[in-house]
């Protein structure tokens, strides 16, 4: 298969296009890495995305792993830092999404990327608890409205072992996940059969 995973250059984006490489050709999209670079919040920028990335044809599965949020104390919280999350991580996938239809073969497949606080909140975390699961909430719903036998769903991880480093103070007492088993379940997306489903990595 052909696959479009935009947000390959970070730590779960790696770990998605080593996992996937290994059975379908990958075309690897970054906000300033990759073979193609993209702001997601931008729809324009998405719609001229595909039509480049797609001239050889289209594709049967597109993978995203890319989205900005900000953590602060509610008491800190501004209704302009909400707005960065709802622009980039929601609507920006949203905007993939909507796009993807056009360019996706028969049968062919969205995979969406949300995370463990949409159920376990965490401090300074309201905006990724309330992005996340809109985009859970988005998935259900556009499920049943696809056509051509398209599929979508989304990849709810935990904290990463190999992004402690930077998010370790965030998720104390959270059990970290291998970025490798985290991409078995967007394989399960990619490759299965299931559609409008979370897949919970924790």
């Amino acid at each position: 298969m052909k696959v479009l995973v935009i947000g390959a250059t970070g730590t779960v984006g790696s770990a998605v296009t080593e996992e996937l490489g290994k059975r379908h050709q990958i075309v690897t999209v970054g906000g300033k890495g990759g073979q193609y670079q993209v702001d997601m919040a931008d729809i324009d920028q998405v719609r001229r995305l595909f039509t480049e990335a797609g001239k050889s044809g289209k594709f049967d599965a597109v993978v995203v792993t890319a989205g900005v949020l900000h953590f602060a104390p509610l008491a800190e919280f501004t209704p302009e830092q909400y707005r960065i999350g709802l622009d980039s991580k929601l609507m920006g996938q949203v905007n993939v999404a909507l796009v993807a239809q056009e360019h996706l073969n028969d049968g062919g497949s969205i995979t969406l990327t949300s995370g463990i606080v949409s159920e376990q909140p965490i401090r300074g975390g309201s905006s990724a608890s309330m992005v996340n699961s809109a985009l859970e909430g988005f998935v259900r719903g556009a499920a049943i409205d696809l056509q051509r036998g398209l599929r979508i769903n989304v990849v709810s991880p935990t904290v990463l072992e190999e992004a402690l480093d930077t998010y370790g103070p965030f998720f104390i007492g959270f059990e970290p996940a291998k970025g490798s088993r985290v991409a078995l379940a967007y394989s399960r997306s990619v490759d299965g059969p299931q559609t409008g489903q979370t897949f919970r990595v924790w």
